[in-house]
């Protein structure tokens, strides 16, 4: 009888220990939400487009705003060695508080958004328990955000969904990844009883323009390997990336009266259509997918005296995307024979390289981030990223870096969208990457 009651007790007391557990967690996920969001919001209010025109680093001076914001924030959690250096860029540190030999890892994000869409005066909807159909961003413009043309939009019912009014881009690329950080740190100097080696934080400029990472001190960050907090949907986990390029290409007409213009005259604008001709139809971003690589043209400026045109390139396999600079070159130099020496000039500039080559020799900073996914019930969903990220460039810096979800969609436009449940998972990931990490991995 005696051994009947002590199990009978012995499994309630378990019964009330898991129960405390549940409640428990069911708190520290209800508050986290409340300061994330709170983060968040808080966050995207602030305009910070960078300028690809501006020479200037960081190319707009609001970006300073939010840099010395997050160092004010970081300096109230208890982190007095945050600061922002000359550059506007942000960088934290979180001492080890174990004997272990732990590695040091960073986590980054950057503070600018993308210029390709208006990003002041945000006003972000946050709706409760989404119900799984099209979304009136403005009824007033009839702006709807539709599951018919964003289908993965169904998977996310019953989230808390945070998205425009459909004047301005959101800023979830990359605030979401911001305030995924900033909570993860509060959470970790609020809780000095989980265990853990060094831990670096940086937050960057101008990585919308391809200029991230011009002036980051790997030394100084000091991290052994980090994660950029800036992919999209749950569980995205990515160590491929683009190699990528930049053309600026300049057409010299001849103006002449038009009454008067034969054998004269060369019209600029179509010497800039023909050259565009030249290039194959399908190799263009709308024709693309998966390790497809492009030509695509981002602007242009034409009269028939002068014309302007500026392209990127982009190819995941190296020779292939060296074949397509010499393309570029090859077509120049076909209408230059065609039509003067001096009529196309061209400028190519690689921005930076596939980051895979450098991550191949580091994969267990991918196996570490996978299983940390995996603790927190997400499927990690490696693929190549369809762009680049400042984790690219670092990697080739010294700082294998792969990329690792935030939770938005739609980047740089008006049907800009994020899960709070997709951040809060996202925080998840980064505590469990922290807690998994040791000497051996």
């Amino acid at each position: 009888m005696y051994k009947v009651r002590s199990t009978f007790y012995v499994l309630l007391s378990t019964f009330h220990a898991t129960l405390n557990y549940f409640v428990f967690l069911l708190f520290y996920t209800r508050i986290m939400k409340e300061k994330l969001l709170d983060r968040f919001l808080r966050y995207v209010s602030i305009d910070t487009q960078s300028d690809d025109k501006s020479d200037n680093s960081p190319s707009t001076e609001k970006q300073w705003k939010l840099a010395k914001l997050l160092v004010k924030e970081l300096k109230e959690m208890g982190l007095d060695n945050a600061m922002v250096d000359d550059y506007a860029y942000v960088y934290a540190s979180i001492p080890s508080n174990t004997d272990r030999n732990l590695p040091s890892i960073g986590f980054i994000a950057h503070m600018d958004t993308s210029p390709d869409m208006p990003g002041e005066n945000v006003k972000a909807q946050v709706l409760e328990n989404y119900d799984g159909k099209d979304i009136v961003l403005n009824k007033e413009q009839s702006i709807i955000l539709k599951i018919e043309e964003y289908p993965e939009l169904a998977e996310y019912e019953g989230h808390t969904i945070i998205c425009t009014d459909g004047t301005t881009l959101l800023g979830a690329d990359d605030k979401a990844g911001i305030a995924e950080i900033m909570t993860a740190v509060d959470f970790l100097l609020q809780n000095p009883e989980i265990e853990h080696g060094p831990v670096k934080i940086a937050f960057t400029t101008d990585e919308e323009i391809g200029r991230g990472t011009d002036y980051f001190d790997v030394e100084r960050f000091g991290a052994d390997f980090a994660y950029t907090m800036d992919g999209s949907g749950t569980g995205e986990l990515e160590f491929e990336n683009f190699n990528a390029a930049s053309a600026d290409i300049i057409i010299q007409g001849n103006n002449i009266h038009p009454g008067y213009a034969k054998d004269k005259m060369l019209n600029a604008i179509r010497v800039a259509g023909e050259f565009d001709a030249l290039i194959p139809e399908k190799e263009r971003p709308e024709y693309t997918e998966k390790y497809e690589g492009f030509y695509h043209l981002i602007a242009q400026n034409a009269t028939v005296e002068n014309a302007t045109m500026k392209y990127i390139i982009r190819d995941h396999d190296r020779a292939k995307f060296e074949l397509r600079k010499r393309i570029m070159e090859e077509n120049a130099e076909a209408l230059n024979e065609k039509y003067g020496s001096e009529t196309v000039s061209m400028e190519l500039k690689d921005q930076y390289f596939n980051m895979r080559e450098i991550i191949e020799n580091h994969y267990h900073v991918v196996d570490l981030a996978a299983k940390a996914m995996v603790q927190a019930n997400i499927k990690p969903v490696i693929k190549p990223i369809r762009g680049g990220t400042d984790g690219a460039r670092l990697s080739f810096m010294g700082l294998p870096c792969p990329n690792i979800f935030a939770g938005g969609h739609n980047f740089h436009g008006k049907y800009e969208y994020v899960s709070l449940e997709v951040m809060v998972k996202a925080v998840d990931v980064i505590l469990n990457i922290i807690k998994l990490a040791d000497e051996k991995e």
